[in-house]
């Protein structure tokens, strides 16, 4: 499933307030300023920090 790219560019980081991106392949919105994955589940974004998977740190 995909963002509508219209949408996507609505929403924000819930922490951050920073524009996310889209990894399609992992279905999820990505925060680089917070370094958080939020899923998106039957195409609905989940935007709780609850949901959200940090993301690994770069070497």
């Amino acid at each position: 499933m995909s963002v509508d790219p219209d949408y996507l560019a609505l929403l924000v980081c819930p922490i951050s307030r920073t524009p996310l991106r889209l990894d399609a392949e992992r279905n999820e919105l990505i925060s680089d300023a917070a370094r958080l994955a939020y899923p998106i589940r039957e195409g609905v974004p989940v935007l709780l920090v609850e949901a959200a998977r940090p993301l690994a740190e770069q070497a």
